[in-house]
């Protein structure tokens, strides 16, 4: 067994195939199955029912993720505690995010930490819920994560840095509802029509809380894609509730923001596992840590 069996094996998984795997390597497909076989071999087990082009986890296959992806996760860490001699001058940092706070604060953390270290490069990975977020840093999926929640932050499976708290904001068309008005009182919802986020995630338990307290809304749209509240409120569809982290870019394409009275607010955290880090992600860390927080 080797490093680069591993990473073949987690390509398979990560990418949902044999060929699409070999593709992202830049290798051929019988030489990533032919390394694949060869980790089962060593194993003395499948990893894979190959059902025709499909590739779909074993028992034995699902048990070795975490394992192997640690066991890169370390190799990488290595390599990049060599590296880090030289400044870190090249390097990768896998950040998973969940869609509003990849808008902000991660925009704000990105560009303190590419000033400072320009040779990185930041993936940043989507996560969809604060326990998607926890999954991919334990897992090793990514390195750190950027969550939102609220009331009590992230478990003892990982390490959290508060960065600040978010409220949620009411965006409406230029000619909607709630014409000229800065705030809009919860209960003021009632019989409007909210574009909303799929359940899990922080949005969406918001205003699912709204409708337990009796304010009695419609639901016009319900997307995982945030890059669509926005257009879908400038239609006409709906009005959307999402956190301040929106605010500029709805200014920007013309849509009003309105505060949301009385205020309810997410705590954002950065997360990473517990343990050594890369030097690529303590130093991302340590520049969270320097950035003023918000709230």
């Amino acid at each position: 067994m080797d490093i680069r069996q591993l990473s073949y094996f987690l390509a398979v998984v990560d990418r949902g195939g044999f060929n699409r795997a070999a593709s992202a390597l830049y290798v051929s497909q019988p030489s990533l199955s032919q390394a694949v076989r060869s980790l089962e071999r060593d194993l003395g087990t499948d990893l894979f029912h190959r059902i025709g082009r499909r590739a779909v986890l074993t028992e034995a296959g699902r048990a070795l993720i975490e394992p192997a992806r640690e066991a890169v996760r370390s190799l990488e860490t290595a390599r990049a505690s060599v590296a880090s001699v030289h400044e870190l001058r090249e390097g990768r940092l896998d950040i998973a995010a969940m869609p509003s706070q990849a808008v902000e604060p991660l925009t704000t953390l990105i560009r303190s930490f590419a000033e400072r270290y320009p040779g990185v490069t930041v993936a940043v990975k989507a996560a969809f819920t604060a326990r998607d977020v926890v999954d991919a840093v334990r897992t090793g999926a990514g390195e750190l994560g950027l969550l939102a929640s609220a009331g009590a932050g992230p478990d003892q499976e990982v390490r959290a840095h508060v960065l600040g708290e978010q409220r949620f904001v009411l965006v409406v068309p230029p000619e909607g509802p709630f014409a000229g008005r800065r705030a809009v009182r919860c209960e003021e919802l009632a019989g409007q029509r909210l574009i909303v986020g799929q359940p899990g995630t922080g949005m969406r338990a918001y205003v699912d809380s709204l409708r337990d307290q009796g304010v009695d809304f419609s639901v016009a749209a319900e997307t995982e894609h945030r890059v669509a509240l926005l257009p879908l409120v400038l239609a006409g569809v709906g009005l959307a509730v999402v956190t301040e982290s929106w605010r500029e870019i709805a200014r920007r394409t013309g849509a009003v923001v309105l505060d949301i009275e009385p205020a309810t607010a997410l705590c954002v955290s950065l997360v990473s596992r517990r343990g050594v880090l890369s030097p690529a992600a303590a130093a991302f860390w340590e520049t969270a840590r320097s950035v003023p927080a918000d709230g």
